[in-house]
């Protein structure tokens, strides 16, 4: 009798237990359901168009499954919209892509975050010195990180060369005008041999700017003191534009006009020197002349004109977060493949040795480019623009510009461009 009731009292055990299991199972799946949802933060990104790959950012969801990016592609005055948006203290993104005019935000680098905190400095190594040390205020901040940079050359018709009896390989033409002046000699020559149906180089504020692209001494001290009417360098880009005007040497024709893009397609623009996203300006505005450029490494020594920087705003709430997609996104791998897709030279000096370096380009008659570049981008020197250095520029280069166009003496022009200069600082 003992058996036969431990057994009844086990399967009544056993029935309670097997009724109870469906309402149990349920409780605990209706609990799990009522948890919170792991959400996701949300970084908003600000960049213009082909300033950052568009594939990369959509592999970047995938990269980051806890971040939501809001990636903004903003059109028109990127600049005017960012500045105008940190004024109002509203609307700020988190991330942001500054390009060269970066160094007008210096006054206002408490709105940034310092990237050292963030643990920038455990990747500057990666980085080219120059480009790294140009997003760091006079005080210390880092508030930009390197994106691409724009390291300058020569690109010169080699036709047109060779019918001036000049050079036209490029180790002989980057061995033969390696300076200012081995320029002008080429160009006196060109004009002797082809007259005036080419001209040596485009324009003189381009001639001027380039100049300085390959100096470090510009308009400003890091302490905010001018030097613009101090400084050997300034003077004799000045005098080295005038002279290439003296000489009939230019074709004056100004960038980013249609002028500019006929006159490198039919011949009377004959070389200029130029930063890397020049090739793609150039290949657009000069179909014909396809298989006829080639490129040296410019006279003077190389420089830098224009490239790109990103930073994280203070208003962010996750700047980690920020700063690992920042550092994501503008890695070395990343870098490559910005160039090899959409031509954004890198800053980061570890892939120049990569076969994507060496392949050869039609339209500079099959010459690989990017070793030519690479070298330039490993030799620029350090320098230092200051946050008003675009604003003193513009005064120097439009007074410049009306020596070519208004044939104004470049001497009294010089001084009353100082005078101007003076009036702005005192501003």
């Amino acid at each position: 009798m003992k058996t036969v009731r431990w057994l009844v009292l086990c399967l009544a055990f056993l029935t309670m237990i097997s009724g109870c299991s469906g309402p149990l199972s349920s409780e605990s799946h209706s609990s799990e359901s009522n948890l919170p949802n792991h959400k996701k933060i949300t970084l908003t990104l600000w960049y213009w168009n082909r300033s950052i790959d568009d594939e990369l950012l959509t592999r970047a969801e995938k990269q980051f499954p806890d971040i939501e990016l809001n990636t903004q592609k903003i059109g028109g005055d990127f600049k005017a919209k960012l500045k105008t948006t940190l004024a109002a203290h509203s609307g700020e993104p988190d991330i942001v892509a500054l390009n060269d005019w970066m160094v007008e935000l210096f006054p206002s680098a408490d709105r940034f975050y310092d990237l050292r905190t963030l643990g920038a400095d455990q990747f500057k190594d990666q980085y080219l010195e120059w480009k790294w040390n140009q997003g760091i205020t006079p005080d210390g901040k880092m508030i930009a990180f390197p994106m691409d940079t724009g390291p300058t050359a020569l690109f010169y018709r080699s036709d047109l060369f060779e019918q001036a009896g000049l050079p036209s390989d490029p180790a002989k033409v980057s061995a033969t005008i390696r300076t200012w002046d081995d320029y002008m000699t080429a160009g006196e020559q060109l004009r002797q041999k082809v007259g005036r149906r080419s001209f040596l180089a485009d324009n003189i504020v381009n001639v001027y700017n380039q100049m300085l692209a390959q100096n470090t001494d510009l308009y400003f001290k890091p302490d905010g003191s001018y030097i613009g009417n101090q400084s050997p360098y300034i003077r004799l880009g000045w005098q080295t534009a005038v002279a290439f005007h003296k000489k009939h040497l230019l074709a004056n024709a100004d960038g980013w006009t249609p002028e500019w893009n006929a006159s490198v397609n039919n011949g009377k623009v004959a070389s200029f020197v130029g930063a890397i996203w020049m090739k793609q300006v150039l290949t657009e505005a000069a179909p014909d002349t396809a298989g006829k450029w080639r490129v040296a490494r410019a006279p003077g020594g190389d420089g830098n004109l224009g490239g790109s920087f990103i930073s994280i705003l203070k208003s962010s709430k996750h700047p980690k977060e920020a700063f690992e997609v920042l550092t994501w996104l503008q890695n070395p791998e990343h870098q490559l493949e910005a160039y090899q897709r959409i031509g954004l030279f890198p800053s980061t000096p570890g892939v120049y040795d990569d076969p994507a370096m060496e392949i050869p380009e039609p339209f500079f008659g099959g010459q690989a480019t990017g070793l030519i570049f690479a070298a330039s981008a490993r030799n620029v020197k350090s320098s230092y623009f200051g946050e008003r250095y675009p604003v003193i520029h513009g005064i120097v280069t439009r007074r410049l510009a009306n020596v070519a166009k208004q044939d104004a003496d470049p001497d009294a022009l010089w001084t009353e461009t100082q005078d101007r200069i003076k009036r702005e600082l005192q501003r």
